[in-house]
């Protein structure tokens, strides 16, 4: 995955001036738009539209400085007019084309990224991969944003939304793995920018041919692989510093890459105040040809 990353900065360094095709780099490189958004914006902390916008900023910047025609410049880096331009312009530079060429500044430039893979090895990673055939989600939904650290108090006010009894219903149609009740994360933004909106369902996994009430939200998910990391410790920072291992530890050093499908955190056990837990976090895989 890292020689992949590399060779996608590379690609995006010659064609700034160009329509970049993801897509078809991601055929080249033998991986998916899926993963390779996924990895990107897990390792650079940036979505990869956001480093492409902030590059050719900067490559732009230089052209603005020198009192090149601004819809040429706007038209050569992929935007159709002056004022498509200065909006990213400013997005990224905080000042417009009129001022960087007023006040020759500040600018915020973005280097070349480059990616480098550390593993120290020192803090081993509980995984087990298992083949499930297909399954459901059911339970009750809801639309939050997406919130990398901390608490999430959108999905903390949906869950004390439900009745006390509605959980002990949810946890007795459970009869499919992974067992008990389910934090369900489907839907998430590809680049997993922060605070973009993603499906969060409180609920439980169901067998395809078990009946499901008509008040409760249903994921419908097809046969395949997933891995599965078993966390412990203060919660949620132990689980959530171990999603962020997956990419920049795991998934670099296993032949396994994400595919499309909703990420399930199966809390096995917990302090009365939830200070502390042990968790699973279930992640839909699928093998690579190699570790891209």
């Amino acid at each position: 995955m890292i020689a992949a990353l590399n060779k996608v900065v590379s690609f995006i360094e010659e064609r700034l001036d160009e329509e970049i095709d993801v897509v078809e780099l991601t055929r080249e490189l033998g991986t998916t738009e899926y993963h390779l958004r996924r990895m990107f914006s897990s390792l650079a902390g940036m979505p990869l539209s956001e480093y492409i916008r902030r590059r050719r900023m900067t490559v732009a910047a230089a052209e603005v400085l020198a009192a090149g025609d601004l819809l040429g410049t706007a038209v050569r880096y992929g935007y159709g007019s002056t004022e498509a331009l200065n909006r990213a312009f400013r997005a990224v530079h905080g000042i417009s084309p009129a001022e960087a060429r007023h006040h020759g500044g500040p600018l915020q430039s973005q280097p070349q990224l480059r990616f480098h893979l550390t593993v120290e090895g020192n803090a081993p990673m509980e995984t087990r991969i298992t083949d499930r055939p297909g399954f459901r989600l059911i339970g009750h939904s809801a639309r939050v944003p997406l919130i990398h650290e901390g608490i999430n108090q959108h999905i903390q006010a949906h869950i004390a939304s439900l009745p006390e009894l509605e959980h002990a219903r949810l946890k007795s149609l459970s009869d499919a793995e992974p067992a008990g009740i389910l934090q369900v994360s489907a839907d998430v933004d590809p680049d997993y920018t922060e605070a973009s909106e993603l499906t969060y369902l409180h609920g439980v996994a169901v067998t395809e041919t078990t009946p499901v009430p008509e008040d409760l939200s249903v994921i419908e998910l097809p046969a395949g692989a997933w891995a599965v990391f078993r966390t412990q410790g203060p919660h949620p920072e132990a689980l959530q510093s171990t999603w962020a291992a997956t990419a920049t530890e795991w998934f670099p050093s296993n032949p396994w890459r994400l595919r499309p499908g909703p990420s399930i955190v199966a809390v096995l056990d917990h302090a009365a105040d939830f200070s502390t837990a042990t968790t699973e976090l279930w992640m839909p895989v699928e093998r690579a040809s190699h570790l891209s």
